[in-house]
């Protein structure tokens, strides 16, 4: 063997083969898997689909078949893949719900709107194609596409499907490829069909000359879009953003009743984020929830309010902001072009791309037909020789040896004239036939030359193209299934915001257990609690507001009221939801008003009043308030209504009394404050005194003073006086010497 004929090896380097291989691979998955065709908007798997069908006989008109053959014809002809992947773009095509124009009709259970994969097997599935697919397949045998040879060369598909319409804009479609993906959202036939005549007129239009007839995207489904005009226009500019979709909703006796969802949204996974929530106590204001979705009704969510004070707008926006009640669409107008390349087109691009390959693809069905016409007309001419001379043609015929030749000779005919002849049937050579012959050479004639008149008018041929689309536009088109609202972006509800405004006491325990009683008509003394236990304090408030919570640390905390257990049991320990210093105990509570002020005060005499603002803390460390030091304690916080005409009055353990203007106290945000009342070093520092209680009256307020013996005395305006002074004093002394002071209380007059 010559060294000629031994073959010759290529060698390349790792890296040079995975490269080519990786591209090869990469155009492959962009080319003829991931990405749509501008010219019929569909990927290879759908082409193939539709165009199988088609050749199934699998019309509008024709009877339901099993999905199984018509999956069995793809795989087996044109699309050598997975069955599965196959029957799932099949089912997708089918299903209402996805497509806004489906093109295949199906029978059997092929999911639904609240589970779209929940479908039957293709063995158990039907199906038959819709009448809009006429609009692809009409034209698929008039010479209007190029045919290539299947993935075995034993036959020949379609490389596009000769659209009317831009489908590619009509159904939209997704896809994923290697380094690129398209996300292309479904539109309305009737405002794609205007801009596509109103180009055909204007070629110069601009993109916002379109959006006046493309008013935006139209999903199935009949959400809302709300995302702003001028957004739109500018996601239609550059082939890029994104769509916001959000349910539609209306109120029926008192509910809220939820009747359109965005597209491809879970009505299942819906009604569990809303029901998560209410399980974690994050909707209060929501006292139920169920699906009433049937046949006649798709989507039918039904929400009860727990009262008709409930803000149904309001619940709305939150749910809006924390459910896939409300969703955005990625918009990325990336398709195959006509020169074979992927590229994110505009809107104006995309159509004008699309107008040419219906302006080729006309062109081409009108040269058919032309070469059909002219060939038929060659033939009739042949014909009408022949009925002229049929005495001679029948001579020939019946006694040459070779019949055509001379007829081809005899009558100047060409070889497709004289074997046209020769294949008449006898009846045909009736005088009556040659009538039929002069007409149909008349209608032929005429429209030749019509024809004719449309290749050779570029106006003649725009005019043509725009009745087509009109006439698609009457058969196929209905009104818009997403209305176009500019709404305000929604906003999740603060936890105060979502709850009712419902009178509510806490009730706090000396070991610092808690509760929630509804109303303000508690008696909270004289509740029940825990061997050993005992009550400390109350504050009333709205269920709707937070609560702060004080500890002898000087810390304070914030819970929401509706999270607290109800006061028929014994409460339970705040330790469970916040985690205070070791050893501190809680002294107090009350409910937040950024507006109002509160006198913080230590058992060592030192305070202030600081604002409500800026003391709500997520942690549940809480945040530091009040320096407390060298074993002083917090004493209960309290509301200050009027600083300019209120006044703090301060008693000491053993009986010293003092009261001066609130005024006098600094106004702080945090820390130690300014000295409330004096006290001997020795006695402070040795626990034998302290401060032990402190109140805010009014001007036309009592004074009541508890002993540790249980004693009270009630202390009038007048016999206050007494006791008037400034802050930082020692005090006047009450007159006892039996028992030491437990603390004050404030008694409002009548």
């Amino acid at each position: 063997m010559s060294e000629d004929d031994n073959p010759i090896e290529e060698t390349l380097s790792l890296e040079e083969f995975t490269e080519q291989a990786y591209l090869d691979y990469s155009m492959y998955v962009i080319l003829d898997r991931a990405l749509p065709n501008v010219g019929d908007g569909l990927k290879p798997v759908q082409r193939r689909i539709v165009y199988a069908m088609s050749e199934l006989g699998l019309d509008a008109t024709a009877k339901f078949k099993k999905s199984a053959r018509t999956v069995g014809d793809v795989l087996g002809k044109f699309h050598p893949h997975g069955d599965t992947a196959c029957y799932d773009a099949m089912v997708l095509m089918a299903q209402k719900f996805s497509y806004r124009y489906p093109l295949i009709d199906g029978q059997g259970n092929w999911g639904s709107i609240d589970d779209p994969r929940a479908f039957a097997a293709m063995r158990y599935t039907e199906s038959r194609l819709m009448p809009y697919a006429e609009v692809l397949l009409s034209e698929l045998g008039q010479g209007t596409v190029d045919w290539t040879l299947n993935f075995d060369g034993t036959l020949e598909e379609p490389e596009v499907l000769p659209a009317r319409l831009p489908n590619v804009l009509l159904n939209g479609t997704t896809g994923i490829a290697v380094g690129m993906a398209t996300d292309v959202p479904p539109h309305n036939i009737n405002e794609v069909g205007a801009a596509c005549i109103c180009l055909l007129d204007k070629p110069r239009s601009t993109v916002d000359d379109l959006c006046e007839f493309i008013k935006g995207p139209d999903f199935p489904g009949g959400s809302e879009i709300i995302t702003p005009t001028s957004e739109i226009r500018e996601m239609y500019k550059s082939g890029n953003g994104s769509i916001k979709l959000r349910a539609r909703w209306t109120k029926e006796d008192g509910n809220i009743v939820v009747f359109a969802l965005p597209y491809q949204s879970s009505s299942s996974k819906i009604l569990e984020q809303i029901a998560g929530q209410m399980s974690d106590k994050k909707l209060p204001m929501l006292e139920d929830l169920r699906d009433e979705s049937d046949h006649e009704n798709p989507v039918r969510l039904i929400l009860v309010p727990r009262s008709n004070r409930v803000d149904c707008d309001s619940l709305m926006n939150h749910l809006f902001a924390k459910t896939d009640l409300e969703k955005n669409y990625r918009v990325n107008l990336n398709v195959i072009g006509l020169n074979g390349l992927p590229a994110v087109k505009n809107l104006k691009s995309l159509l004008v791309e699309w107008i040419q390959f219906r302006t080729t693809t006309v062109t081409r069905r009108l040269n058919y037909r032309l070469k059909k016409v002219l060939s038929r007309l060659h033939i009739l001419d042949g014909y009408l020789i022949a009925f002229l001379n049929i005495d001679e043609v029948i001579r020939i015929i019946r006694n040459e040896d070779h019949p055509k030749h001379v007829l081809m000779k005899t009558f100047s005919l060409s070889e497709i004239q004289a074997n046209a002849i020769l294949d008449l049937r006898l009846r045909f050579i009736a005088r009556l036939e040659e009538y039929k012959i002069i007409d149909e050479q008349k209608e032929l004639d005429e429209e030749r030359k019509s024809i004719e008149k449309l290749l050779s008018s570029k106006v003649r041929l725009k005019t043509l193209i725009k009745k087509e689309i009109q006439e698609d536009i009457r058969v196929h088109g209905d009104e818009r299934c997403c209305p176009l609202v500019e709404r305000e972006a929604a906003q999740a509800l603060s936890e105060a915001q979502l709850l009712t405004a419902e009178a509510i006491t806490i009730v706090l325990s000396a070991k610092g257990w808690v509760r929630a009683a509804k109303g303000h008509d508690v008696i909270a003394s004289e509740l029940s609690f825990k061997p050993g236990d005992e009550f400390q304090g109350f504050s009333r408030g709205k269920s709707n507001n937070s609560v702060l919570f004080f500890d002898s640390a000087g810390r304070v905390y914030t819970l929401q009221p509706h999270t607290l257990p109800s006061a028929r049991g014994l409460g339970e320990p705040l330790t469970g939801w916040l985690s205070p210093p070791d050893g501190a105990l809680f002294v107090g509570s009350l409910f937040h008003d950024e507006t109002k002020h509160i006198l913080l005060a230590t058992t060592f005499g030192y305070g202030f009043v600081a604002s409500e603002e800026g003391l709500v803390s997520k942690n549940k460390a809480g945040k530091g308030l009040v320096s407390v030091k060298n074993g002083a304690q917090l004493l209960p916080p309290i509301e200050v209504t009027n600083i300019d005409e209120e006044w703090v009055a301060c008693v000491s353990s053993t009986g010293n009394l003092l009261i001066f203007p609130v005024a006098e106290l600094p106004l702080l945000p945090k820390g130690k404050g300014q000295k409330i009342m004096q006290f001997p070093t020795k006695k402070l520092s040795s626990g034998e005194e302290y401060l032990a209680g402190i109140v805010v009256l009014g001007q036309e307020d009592h004074l009541k003073v508890i002993y540790d013996d249980g004693r009270e005395r009630l202390m009038k305006t007048t016999e206050q006086e007494d006791y008037v002074s400034s802050r930082a004093l020692r005090g006047k002394k009450l007159p006892t010497k039996r028992s030491l002071i437990v603390k004050l209380e404030r008694v409002i007059k009548n």
